[in-house]
């Protein structure tokens, strides 16, 4: 039996840790520190929303020390936001996070992303685009549609039957989806639904909706698509005196829009939980990154339906810019 000396011991560990060490390096590509993801959506600087997506996105960067930026229009202006994602992409990222509004004005410099070697990421908006263009991953709600069909159904079963869905980005195709889901969900108890163009101003958002119910006294059912909207309308109701007569719901979380559905003013919120679509896309791309590791098919982040029964205890949450 060949024994071997001390001195032969420790050359052949001394080999071992040096291949271990050239495995980890090799293992981990990048350093955390080191790896930068970029975002970029079409969240308007003013909308709730998109800050409660930032705040998740800044809480992962955080916990994974990458660095992340995030970058999105003033107003509501997809050729701007082409243009960021151009520069994101020219700036070679270790990954980009983006929203896709309206595909067709946004297609070109998505997929640059990817001819490029960037993996992509879509959030919030876009989920039929992740097959179609090759892209790596959706973090998101369900259906837009779908929930906007629940919406219908739960306020036709509260007996409206005619309702009104006030969309604040009249083209934006997620937005037009969940008025559809909602005309399609209301006509299932034989209501009818009138689409309310607005903006994100609120003075203006709540005028047009004053206006439009003041002609039509048959509505009694009110959906927004945020909450942005929502709390103006809901204060130049309470004005008015008239939102006791109507069915109120809208897509997405605020403390405003909390207290209202606890108070018995407000149906429901439905929650997409866009926290982790800030946070989880940055642990995916700076584990992918540093590991080469990713999620292998799409993550589901919503919807939530939040009624009286549960609106007490998101409040909290949603004050701290989570929910």
């Amino acid at each position: 039996m060949k024994r071997f000396g001390l001195k032969s011991v420790i050359t052949a560990a001394s080999m071992a840790a040096s291949l271990l060490w050239a495995g980890d390096a090799l293992a981990q590509a990048k350093e955390a520190k080191d790896v930068r993801i970029v975002f970029v959506t079409h969240g308007q600087a003013n909308d709730v929303y998109w800050s409660v997506v930032k705040n998740g996105m800044q809480a992962a960067a955080k916990a994974m020390g990458a660095q992340v930026e995030y970058h999105a229009p003033e107003v509501w202006d997809v050729v701007q936001m082409a243009q960021m994602i151009d520069a994101a992409v020219a700036s070679k990222p270790d990954g980009l996070v983006v929203s896709i509004p309206d595909a067709a004005a946004l297609k070109k410099s998505i997929t640059s992303a990817k001819d490029a070697g960037i993996p992509v990421i879509v959030v919030d908006s876009g989920e039929e685009q992740i097959k179609e263009w090759g892209l790596d991953l959706w973090v998101g709600g369900g259906s837009e549609y779908d929930n906007g069909k629940k919406a219908g159904e739960m306020m036709g079963a509260a007996g409206v039957k005619g309702g009104i869905c006030v969309n604040h980005e009249v083209g934006n195709v997620s937005l037009d989806k969940r008025c559809q889901g909602y005309t399609d969900g209301l006509a299932e108890s034989g209501g009818k639904v009138e689409v309310v163009a607005a903006t994100m101003d609120p003075t203006e958002s709540a005028g047009r909706v004053e206006a439009y119910l003041s002609s039509h006294p048959e509505t009694t059912g009110l959906l927004t698509l945020g909450p942005t909207v929502a709390s103006p309308i809901l204060n130049r109701l309470r004005d008015l005196g008239t939102l006791s007569n109507m069915k109120v719901g809208t897509f997405d979380l605020s403390p405003d829009v909390l207290t209202a559905i606890d108070k018995g003013e407000m149906m429901f919120g439905i929650d997409n939980q866009q926290y982790m679509m800030g946070y989880l896309p940055v642990v995916f791309l700076t584990t992918k990154a540093m590991y080469g590791t990713f999620p292998t098919d799409a993550v589901r982040t919503g919807p939530a339906f939040v009624t009286k029964a549960d609106a007490a205890k998101v409040l909290d949450l949603s004050k701290q810019g989570i929910r």
